[in-house]
């Protein structure tokens, strides 16, 4: 199963294919994580805590 390679939570594959770049099986970052967010093709340190 697809999981979150930051936090280890449960993606679906459909979430993968959209936001994994080519040839990943997992995600770097996922809605779950507070810490990182996705901005544009990088990750970055999330500037605030997410709710």
């Amino acid at each position: 199963m697809p999981e979150c390679q930051n936090c280890g939570a449960f993606v679906t594959e459909r979430y993968v294919r959209v936001f994994a770049p080519d040839g990943y099986t997992d995600v770097r970052v996922c809605p779950a994580c507070e810490d990182k967010v996705r901005d544009g093709a990088s990750v970055r340190e999330a500037r605030s805590k997410r709710l």
